[in-house]
């Protein structure tokens, strides 16, 4: 019982450890995925006509 006690301790510390890490590095790779659909959908969007520009678009002004 005594290994019990004295071993306890650094195995909780050991699960929370792993827990933590395991919920950082899946937040990690879902903002990664999120992050490629975006770049996927941005890319395969109609390019901009040449007669908008980015100032047109800050500006408020909707695509033609």
């Amino acid at each position: 019982m005594e290994y019990l006690a004295v071993l306890l301790p650094s195995l909780a510390v050991g699960a929370i450890f792993y827990f933590v890490m395991r919920a950082i590095f899946n937040a990690d790779r879902a903002e990664r995925e999120a992050e490629a659909a975006e770049r996927t959908a941005r890319d395969n969007s109609p390019a901009q006509s040449p007669s908008e520009t980015v100032a047109d678009v800050e500006d408020g002004d909707t695509p033609r």
